[in-house]
């Protein structure tokens, strides 16, 4: 198992909870090894090497953004992608339900790398825009503006929390912002709108608690498109109300399709990215490489994520179920520990006494 840690993702330094998490894995059998990124591009560069290693896993130690580039590396191959979240919007670990540090919760990335190793693994599909894959979504227009905005701006993303940067920043982008004319091009059928933003989605949610494409599964081998028209600020509040309310379905403004292929065009340029991360900008093709990724995903991970509730055609479990399944694994955890700390205690007391 490689780790692939970004030391830059999230509101605080997790460099002190690693070692426990690398002896955790390392009682359950698994030889780990870690690399830690220095800029961008790393991620991909290091998930390519475990491959090329032997790896059974790489490991993402980092937000949406490590994320993306990690599974950019292991696409179409066989070594499986697990995530221990440490960044600012998590919108992965929100969406499967990985455990995540709060202060009531700081233990949370250990119980994440017990989900490694008591985890089910999955195949799912992945975005591809151009040479880069996603996990989650790509945008174009309004939102990678503001990715391209926030992402220097660590420092103001650790102390206001992503949701309050990007809120920031994307009143401040707003004000002068105006509709761009752009053709878009789903499985062959052009269709051409003056647009603020075009999202891509292989995921369900946009944000930690935000249902952007409810219907979206990761592994139907079809992507959720969709156009949000207008030309102003005044558009750009509207989608955001009826986003956050979860009618924009149904609004006239909003355009919705499944694809398998996206081209995106038009006589002016608009940003890119993919999974947080600012990569570019139109015209781009964007395209789903069907079952292309294996994850491994806590066994309480939401049944509608997936296919017939999951691979193999298991039935989806209820909500009674999967709170048993949860309260099971919490008794299991606090039992070793409780072991863990017995065992320190005996050390010491066989410890003989300092001069």
């Amino acid at each position: 198992m490689q780790l692939i840690y970004n030391p830059a993702a999230g509101r605080r330094n997790v460099a002190d909870d690693l070692p426990p998490v690398v002896a955790f894995l390392e009682s359950k059998g698994w030889y780990v090894s870690m690399r830690t990124t220095l800029g961008p591009g790393d991620g991909i560069t290091y998930a390519r090497e475990a491959v090329a290693e032997g790896y059974d896993m790489a490991v993402a130690v980092g937000g949406d953004g490590t994320l993306g580039e990690v599974a950019t590396g292991l696409a179409s191959s066989d070594c499986t992608l697990g995530v221990l979240p440490t960044g600012t919007g998590n919108v992965w670990a929100h969406m499967l339900g990985l455990p995540q540090w709060t202060p009531m919760s700081r233990s949370a990335l250990l119980e994440a790398a017990r989900v490694l190793v008591e985890g089910q693994v999955y195949r799912i599909d992945l975005g591809k825009a151009d040479d880069r894959c996603f996990a989650l979504w790509a945008g174009i227009g309004l939102d990678a503006q503001v990715a391209q905005e926030v992402g220097p701006q660590g420092e103001m993303r650790r102390s206001l929390g992503n949701f309050l940067a990007y809120l920031v920043t994307l009143a401040s982008q707003s004000i002068s912002l105006r509709g761009t004319r752009m053709t878009v091009v789903i499985d062959g059928k052009a269709v051409r709108q003056r647009v603020l933003l075009i999202l891509v989605s292989n995921a369900q949610l946009y944000g930690p608690s935000v249902s952007i494409a409810p219907q979206a599964q990761l592994d139907d081998g079809m992507l959720d498109v969709y156009i949000f028209k207008g030309g102003n600020v005044l558009d750009v509040a509207r989608h955001i109300v009826m986003i956050l309310s979860g009618k924009h379905l149904q609004d006239p403004n909003v355009e919705c399709y499944r694809a398998k292929q996206v081209e995106v065009r038009g006589e002016d340029s608009l940003p890119l990215h993919t999974d947080g991360d600012p990569i570019g900008h139109t015209p781009v093709t964007i395209t789903v490489l069907p079952k292309a990724l294996r994850i491994v995903v806590p066994r309480w991970a939401p049944s509608s994520l997936f296919q017939d509730g999951g691979p193999g055609g298991r039935k989806p479990p209820s909500l009674a179920q999967r709170i048993a399944e949860r309260l099971r694994y919490e008794r299991e955890h606090w039992r070793e520990e409780g072991e863990r700390l017995r065992s320190d205690r005996a050390r010491r007391m066989r410890m003989p006494p300092r001069d």
